[in-house]
């Protein structure tokens, strides 16, 4: 089997997660093929303009993207003790149908776990598919009764 690197995604590379955002939403919802080119330029343009706040890591193997996730940053409101603080959230962790179960997601997991060590980040949460609950859980992940969450009126979570 092809060795497998994670590692944070090349501008050049944001084109190529775009494609991955767009089949996973497909897979899931059904999407029409019209439309996708436009959703990879703006996507990959996105991507640029919030790589600060949002810092991509991709999963390449034989120099082809084949998964990808998000680290998203949120600064929090100072405290006495620590004045710069921050927290993350684990979004569209992602990887090809054809190199699923061979542990490259938990990989993506595990990098996106280590750039928010890196960045002394408070906490890291996620918002995770049924299916990936468990690699999440080995992970550390758990349940809180204290995060609560909402969606505006005629909001939705994609």
């Amino acid at each position: 089997m092809p060795k497998c690197e994670v590692r944070p995604a090349a501008p050049a590379e944001f084109e190529a997660v775009a494609g991955l955002r767009w089949r996973w939403v497909a897979e899931r919802d059904g999407l029409p093929e019209a439309g996708r080119e436009a959703f990879v330029r703006a996507f990959a343009a996105w991507a640029g303009a919030n790589a600060a706040t949002h810092r991509c890591l991709v999963l390449v193997r034989e120099d082809r993207v084949i998964g990808m996730a998000f680290l998203a940053i949120t600064s929090r409101v100072p405290a006495p003790a620590v004045f710069s603080r921050a927290a993350g959230d684990v979004q569209c962790v992602y990887v090809v149908p054809e190199a699923r179960d061979e542990g490259l997601g938990g990989r993506l997991i595990d990098a996106a776990l280590r750039l928010a060590a890196e960045l002394g980040l408070e906490r890291v949460t996620v918002h995770s598919s049924e299916r990936a609950v468990p690699a999440y859980e080995r992970r550390g992940f758990a349940a809180s009764p204290q995060l609560l969450q909402t969606a505006p009126p005629g909001g939705r979570d994609t």
